[in-house]
């Protein structure tokens, strides 16, 4: 009798996070692996894991920071290493994935990137990432380095009706210098079904891959936004010029903050948005070009039969919302 056909076992890291739910349920949703979910004790009966637990996902509780010899032991028999957690704890995967290849049995990891592409030395987390990418490669164990650009949830001005509050909510009004720059977008809730692809594919071993679904500039995702919104030419008095000059303020500014208290959860995200918003609006690090000479592969090219959004038909969704600016909140989770 022959035997059943091997189905690998992936274990997410922060899947209750929001990109790891979306990574789960892509992994779900292909039927071609076990997945296993790494929770905290504390996020036991939170929805999402409530949800997990339905759909036949593997619990596993621990936490990344919990030491190499326990995670080892949350480790046992998986095969593949998906890392989706929160952007303040890329530095604690080194025990992850010394437990990784410890275990033996892991075959490829995932650390924790998902953002756009870009030289070092411009962006501290992008920095952090490009440390552990390096971790990684010492190791000697097998990864793929995946990066999405930027979301389209974070790419469009909010409506006139927007009643959130968070702070920067001016961002989603900023174009910079002339807006020119192209970017690479993807909408969010469909990382998962890419990176679900990615790990099924042998020719992605050990390489770094670029996911995007749109290619617009600034000022294009403001103009879409502003005609599917049915506010366009209230959103258009709404925009906010800013220069280069600008942006290196709020940076310095933020680093000043952070100098006199290292724990100013503002001025933190002050840097970390404003560090993305140089890479990408004065740099023009996030485009399909550039991704290329870095050397990603594209996710285009390699699943051209893989379902992807516009731009254009994501803000039709999006202004249909009762509160867009949840996503801009999401992110600040």
């Amino acid at each position: 009798m022959a035997d059943k056909k091997h189905i690998p076992l992936v274990l997410v890291v922060g899947a209750t996070g929001y990109t790891g739910r979306s990574i789960v349920r892509g992994l779900i949703a292909t039927g071609n692996v076990r997945v296993s979910a790494l929770v905290r004790p504390s996020s036991t009966s939170k929805p999402s894991t409530e949800e997990f637990r339905a759909s036949g996902v593997e619990i596993r509780l621990g936490d990344v920071k919990d030491g190499e010899e326990k995670l080892k032991e949350v480790l046992a028999g998986v095969e593949i290493l998906i890392s989706a957690i929160d952007g303040w704890l890329v530095d604690a995967q080194r025990d992850l994935f010394r437990a990784a290849k410890a275990v033996g049995t892991v075959k490829r990891v995932i650390p924790c990137d998902f953002g756009a592409p870009g030289a070092r030395g411009i962006q501290g987390l992008r920095d952090a990432k490009f440390s552990i990418r390096d971790f990684v490669k010492g190791l000697g164990i097998g990864y793929t380095f995946i990066d999405v650009g930027w979301w389209m949830q974070l790419s469009l001005p909010l409506p006139e009706r927007s009643k959130a509050v968070f702070p920067g909510k001016e961002n989603a009004y900023e174009v910079h210098n002339e807006g020119a720059q192209k970017i690479l977008v993807t909408d969010h809730r469909h990382i998962g079904s890419f990176v679900a692809r990615i790990i099924a594919d042998p020719r992605t071993l050990n390489q770094a891959v670029i996911v995007w679904e749109d290619e617009v500039t600034q000022l294009e995702a403001h103009e879409i936004g502003e005609r599917a919104s049915g506010e366009e030419e209230v959103l258009k008095t709404r925009r906010i010029r800013l220069s280069t000059e600008d942006v290196l303020k709020r940076i310095s500014d933020g680093k000043a903050s952070i100098v006199q208290n290292s724990a100013d959860v503002s001025a933190l995200f002050k840097v970390t948005w404003n560090e993305y918003v140089y890479s990408m609006y004065i740099l023009g690090e996030n485009n399909l070009e550039n991704a290329k000479k870095l050397g990603y592969l594209d996710a285009h090219e390699l699943y051209p039969d893989e379902p992807q959004s516009k731009l254009e038909d994501f803000a039709k969704e999006y202004y249909s919302m009762e509160e867009p600016g949840m996503e801009y909140l999401r992110f600040q989770l």
